[in-house]
């Protein structure tokens, strides 16, 4: 990992790969649904290009199957004394620092095809102005141990929490 996107001696703590799972899943679910808006409707008024969208899409579709690992391997999250650090991007990398004393509000929430994986996301409501930081994908114990590890070191900092 790049130096500029990793924190000071802290290890890294990575998504669930059920996560990934979810993501292939919801992929080959919603995406043909797209193509189908678009290409139908060409079907249905009988031009004759309609082939055209239809190849794009397949294209767009297999380059989200492509790129789908490599999006989950970048996602992380480390904990020090003082921050949490969260990484993130594939294109645009990402490092975000988050002080316990900015933190405001630890949130967990799990929709029902996240329950089905046994999947969780932490989110951490601060009083930045970028104003929430989410971390998904967690399995739901580590979820739960990373809440409360965040409210205990909130309350010893005698931070927002």
């Amino acid at each position: 990992m790049d130096d500029l996107f990793r924190p000071p001696a802290a290890t890294w703590h990575r998504l669930s790969p059920s996560y990934l799972k979810l993501k292939y899943l919801m992929i080959a679910i919603t995406w043909p649904f797209l193509g189908a808006a678009v290409v139908v409707p060409l079907v249905l008024l009988d031009m004759s290009w309609w082939w055209a969208p239809l190849v794009a899409f397949l294209v767009l579709w297999a380059w989200r199957f492509l790129r789908a690992p490599r999006v989950f391997r970048r996602w992380g999250y480390a904990e020090t004394d003082d921050d949490v650090y969260l990484t993130r991007g594939l294109l645009w990398r990402e490092l975000t620092c988050v002080p316990y004393g900015r933190m405001q509000l630890v949130n967990v929430s799990s929709g029902p095809i996240e329950r089905q994986f046994g999947l969780a996301s932490v989110e951490l409501v601060t009083s930045s102005t970028s104003g929430t930081i989410m971390i998904p994908g967690l399995a739901r114990t580590d979820a739960v141990n990373l809440r409360d590890r965040l409210i205990e070191r909130g309350e010893l900092l005698q931070a927002g929490i």
